[in-house]
């Protein structure tokens, strides 16, 4: 009966759709009045047809059901247990660990924590093999990759962030590959990218490089490359189709770079909203951003998702911005139903052909990295600093003109909103001169120097 139904009614295609807007429109231009661009150089067009697709290219987001995830900063590893713990009793899913230095106890951080089913991750902030050791001698070699529970630690992003190797390149790497044959992982921390204002494609093409030039070393360097997992630890914007897309297009590029290795290692994304589109000021319209981030996250196939407070910027760690957070998530995925549908996307002409879009010019420019000596190179004379400088330039114009709004900031602001006294941790770029390798890449939000401002009227 169903395949009856649409018998009596003629196939549009795309060519007449076109013709009966341009009629519709009576006279104004097609182009100039219904195409627009974005910073990708993309022109998204007013309508998206089966004729612009080609189904085979059509790929699958994900697998599993992604998990929600709490991240915990540890301080003190008997106070994060006990966290952790409160957490998993509300709905977490899968818990981060973020370990600043090697002092930290993990026989006190995950005692009464049953990791044979609950994904651990620890998230390292620096480089020790005796560490790493200690770490595999308390948990389970079988628990560690069977049941979920990851070591990240990523010496590139350390470069990237810092300016600076943990010691040096020969000695990093030397580390990494015993490190690696414990973890049986490698993390790509791509967040900065996206947090420092880089456009789309730029954050595909360096997160593809910079899993590059991982693979370039365990190639010549290791036997277990086929074993691991690669995290993706990734920031999603507020553009929510594109931030789909750029999460499935992450996957395309990913298998076409593994593909070239003939490596066929597990690929995981975890997914986190942008800190910089985040205000100070009407700071719940945080919420309303977070959530549709979150979505986009969902929808583009994430693995793990953490989201992100909405006093984030400017209080330090409490439980009522952190169970918010981690409700908005489980709304999503109990009452919401996200959590009940694979690939939702998939079939979608127009997040489709963003996909490919996304991929084939992020795939270009990765190609021009490449033949101009790689991402540490580029990284070393700075090129990649001076393009995401000269994106974050064009989106920071695009905020100040207010063609870029951010409502409550730049769009609407509550004028009579105080500040000052609310600020527990200093919500700017902070300034700290020293000496570095190569010029870090610094995360900066949007609405920081407007902001100042409106502090320093208060």
């Amino acid at each position: 009966m169903s395949d009856k139904l649409f018998e009596d009614f003629n196939s549009v295609s795309s060519k007449h759709w076109k013709h009966k807007i341009q009629y519709d429109l009576k006279g104004a231009d097609y182009n100039e009045t219904l195409i627009w661009n974005t910073n990708e150089d993309i022109s998204v067009k007013p309508f998206y047809h089966s004729d612009d697709i080609n189904f085979n290219e059509f790929q699958t987001a994900r697998n599993e059901e992604w998990k929600i995830c709490q991240s915990i900063y540890v301080s003190n590893s008997i106070n994060a247990n006990l966290k952790a713990i409160n957490a998993i009793e509300r709905g977490a899913e899968c818990i981060k660990f973020i370990i600043p230095n090697d002092t930290i106890s993990i026989s006190e951080l995950i005692q009464n924590i049953d990791f044979d089913t609950l994904p651990l991750c620890f998230e390292l902030h620096f480089l020790s093999e005796d560490f790493i050791t200690n770490l595999s001698k308390s948990i389970s070699k079988s628990s560690i990759f069977i049941n979920g529970i990851s070591i990240q630690i990523d010496i590139i992003g350390n470069l990237v962030r810092t300016g600076n190797w943990f010691n040096n390149l020969k000695d990093d790497f030397t580390k990494l590959n015993h490190i690696v044959s414990e973890t049986k992982s490698i993390t790509i921390d791509s967040s900065i990218y996206q947090n420092a204002g880089a456009n789309m494609v730029q954050q595909l093409a360096y997160s593809i490089s910079h899993a590059n030039e991982y693979f370039n070393y365990f190639e010549g360097n290791s036997n277990n490359i086929n074993s691991i997992e690669v995290n993706f630890n990734v920031a999603i914007g507020t553009n929510y189709f594109f931030e789909i897309a750029k999460l499935r297009a992450l996957r395309l590029l990913y298998d076409v770079l593994a593909a070239e290795y003939k490596f066929k290692v597990t690929l995981k994304i975890n997914a986190t909203p942008t800190k910089r589109n985040k205000t100070l000021y009407d700071y719940n319209t945080n919420m309303l951003r977070t959530t549709t981030e979150c979505m986009s996250a969902v929808l583009g196939g994430a693995d793990t998702i953490t989201n992100l407070a909405y006093d984030a910027i400017y209080h330090k760690d409490n439980e009522f911005g952190e169970r918010i957070a981690r409700n908005q998530l489980l709304i999503l995925k109990h009452e919401s139903y996200f959590g009940k549908v694979n690939n939702a996307s998939d079939g979608s002409y127009y997040i489709e052909s963003l996909t490919n879009q996304l991929a084939e010019k992020a795939l270009e420019l990765f190609k021009n990295l490449e033949a101009n000596g790689g991402f540490l190179k580029q990284l070393k004379t700075g090129t990649i600093q001076r393009k995401i400088k000269e994106a974050a330039l064009k989106e920071q114009e695009q905020f100040n003109l207010g063609q870029e709004a951010l409502i409550g900031t730049n769009k609407h602001p509550n004028t009579n909103d105080k500040m000052k006294e609310e600020l527990e941790l200093y919500p700017f770029v902070k300034i700290k001169p020293r000496k570095t390798l190569i010029e870090p890449i610094i995360e900066k939000r949007l609405a920081e120097t407007l902001e100042q401002e409106r502090l320093n009227k208060e």
